[in-house]
């Protein structure tokens, strides 16, 4: 029989927020993702990336994800111009010409566009009729090859009241019919030329206008701490010019410009001609770092924006800017003008600017992130970079924590020289160390043993110096795309037995975030992930569950929690109290295809809870085979079943499970 014993001895404190969120734009997780835009290429700006590494190409490819509708294309001509457009940061627009009756021009829209029946849209677009052109114009809705509603954009008009200017066209409609995977498509009634630009399609129920409302109930029902963004490897990009801008990022929408993804030359190589099925993967950057903070209030979470300084992507390229160089100035200001533009005021540069997007009270940021997982070579002087950022930042904002890093994985050369620079400069400092620094990221993408050998990773720690587990993944399969079965129960189990160690050290971890967060079915370059999706429905792992429970079931102490020798025999467990509200919870996970008969010696704990025994719990349990996942047709396969029980001093913990007991 197993032996669980807690203790009444509190240990380490835990965080408050400790278990947040690492968004980045991978996967289509931003457009055609959580941004609620349903087009593609809406601003005929797309760009096609190719190359490898140091060696990276793009080509304008303005009518990508546009053609003629219906599908023979008789009588439409599409061509792009680049000259009194809308806006000049996204300079081009499409040009089309009828000629002949009803005749328009469609999007791609990823899979297709997904209605459901009763809800409401909104299109908006810019047109510009040139002087042939009086009719009317519509929008219509092709579901299995027949048009099933059109909407009227544009009245025809007449004569005089023809204007040739740009105008902004806003209509709301309500969706006839249920439409899967359908066409969206503009008309003319008529032959003749009319101009368009930034054409959108978005659900009306979208959170704040902004943001795709299954994904984000998904997290919001998280009970995130925080959220670490916009990356990632997309912070950095694959050359300094790709990698991501916050100042191009907010403002108007039309003006945000629009920049290729670094993930669209994910998988290139000399079999495929250095051009891969993503290579239109782009930023249109309507989730910008403005919609960024209002998405962490809306969640109730503080924010971590993680910020670039001066180096492309290690993996990917060379390319960096000397710190010696005035150019390398502009990075550390960018900083500084980013913390202006989420904490000033009104009559700051950078406030004035959020005031005017329609946020007058400050973002309250706290955090900031210092490169996303650089490490110092013999070419690259990264921990020079984190000095100087570290100067000028707590000059002017003392109080700002900052996360430093630990490279890209744990247990190498880089990852030691990293820990040694930080514990050398602790030692060389005036003040704190938690003021130089607040924490460190690490990163572990490992396959399942590995999380399982390690859940005492922390243990052995020092405990001066704090820990940020930035991005961590159980990988059965290393390396997959587009695989959601990667998402398995045996991933979620392992990452649940890792967590106990993280859980356990929380004197030493202070923040921890699972990645990547989002993948969409089909055009996804990195799995296992958090959060699967197609264009209609959305489905949570096994993994997302095992945060959430972390997340939900986490009190603010730890307790010391004795098993013998866990490790050996597959029994993996934290516990935590929560004295405010008198909250004890224990954490176990099996990860045998056996269960385990548990001897629960709660005594110490329950005289911690002013009781003579603790015997009533509420059971939340995730289980079933290992190899089992959630999906579209299956989305709660795997999900937490929470059950009043009664605890004799024995309790059965099922094979292959992660349970809370809440007492």
């Amino acid at each position: 029989m197993y032996k669980v014993k807690v203790s009444s001895e509190k240990k380490a404190k835990i965080e408050e927020g400790m278990i947040g969120l690492f968004f980045e734009d991978i996967n289509y997780a931003a457009d055609g993702g959580l941004y609620c835009e349903m087009l593609e290429n809406y601003n005929f700006e797309a760009l096609e990336a190719t190359g490898d590494f140091n060696d990276y190409h793009t080509a304008y490819d303005g009518l990508y994800g546009w053609e003629p509708y219906p599908y023979d294309g008789a009588g439409a001509m599409l061509e792009t111009f680049n000259e009194g457009g809308v806006s000049k940061e996204n300079p081009h627009y499409l040009v089309f010409t009828a000629s002949s009756e009803q005749t328009g021009f469609s999007n791609k829209a990823y899979d297709g566009i997904y209605l459901n029946k009763g809800e409401k849209y909104r299109i908006s677009l810019y047109m510009r009729r040139h002087e042939n052109y009086e009719g009317a114009v519509y929008a219509v809705i092709d579901a299995w090859g027949e048009a099933v509603q059109s909407i009227e954009l544009a009245p025809a008009v007449e004569g005089s009241d023809k204007n040739t200017e740009w105008q902004k066209i806003d209509v709301e409609f309500t969706a006839e019919e249920e439409v899967n995977a359908g066409t969206f498509a503009i008309t003319l009634e008529y032959e003749g030329r009319v101009d368009f630009d930034f054409i959108s399609l978005k659900p009306e129920n979208a959170v704040e206008g902004v943001f795709r409302r299954d994904l984000t109930e998904k997290l919001k029902a998280l009970k995130p701490g925080f959220l670490r963004f916009p990356g990632g490897c997309i912070v950095e990009g694959n050359t300094l010019d790709n990698r991501y801008q916050w100042k191009r990022s907010i403002g108007r929408r039309e003006d945000r410009k629009n920049n290729w993804n670094r993930w669209a030359v994910h998988g290139n190589n000399k079999e495929n001609n250095f051009k891969g099925i993503y290579s239109h993967y782009n930023q249109t950057l309507g989730l910008g770092y403005y919609e960024y903070f209002i998405l962490c209030e809306y969640l109730n979470c503080e924010p971590l924006p993680v910020m670039n300084v001066g180096l492309a992507c290690q993996y990917q390229s060379t390319q960096l800017v000397n710190t010696e160089d005035e150019a390398f100035q502009e990075y550390i200001q960018d900083v500084l003008d980013l913390i202006e533009f989420a904490n000033g005021n009104e009559n700051s540069v950078w406030g004035k600017v959020r005031c005017e997007m329609g946020h007058r009270e400050p973002f309250n940021l706290k955090m900031i992130g210092i490169g996303n997982e650089q490490w110092e070579t013999d070419k690259v002087d990264f921990f020079k970079r984190y000095d100087m950022f570290e100067a000028a930042i707590h000059e002017k904002y003392p109080d700002m924590r900052l996360i430093g890093s630990a490279g890209p994985n744990v247990e190498d050369k880089y990852y030691d020289a990293a820990w040694s620079f930080y514990r050398e400069k602790k030692n060389t400092l005036e003040k704190p160390i938690e003021e130089y620094v607040y924490a460190i990221d690490e990163h572990y993408y490992r396959n399942p043993d590995w999380m399982l050998k390690k859940s005492r990773f922390y243990d052995n720690y020092p405990r001066d110096i704090k820990v940020f587990a930035g991005e961590y993944a159980a990988h059965v399969v290393p390396g997959a795309f587009n695989n959601p079965s990667s998402n398995n129960l045996y991933a979620g189990l392992c990452e649940a037995a890792f967590m106990t160690g993280i859980e356990r050290n929380a004197d030493v971890v202070v923040l921890a975030s699972y990645a990547p967060l989002f993948a969409r079915i089909d055009y996804t370059q990195w799995s296992p992930d958090m959060i699967w999706f197609d264009g209609k429905s959305s489905y949570a792992t096994p993994s997302y569950y095992v945060q959430q429970l972390y997340s939900l079931y986490t009190g603010k102490y730890t307790l010391d929690i004795n098993t013998g020798d866990e490790l050996s025999e597959g029994l993996y467990t934290s516990a935590s109290f929560d004295g405010e509200n008198q909250k004890l919870y224990v954490k176990l996970v099996n990860v045998t295809d056996n269960d385990m008969e548990i001897n629960m010696d709660l005594g110490e704990a329950a005289k911690l809870m002013g009781k003579e025994a603790l015997t009533k719990a509420e059971e939340i349990v995730l289980t079933g085979n290992k190899e089992d996942v959630n999906s579209i047709s299956e989305p709660e396969k795997i999900k937490p079943v929470c059950s009043n029980i009664i605890i004799d001093e024995k309790y059965i913990l099922k094979g292959n499970s992660f349970a809370v007991l809440i007492f």
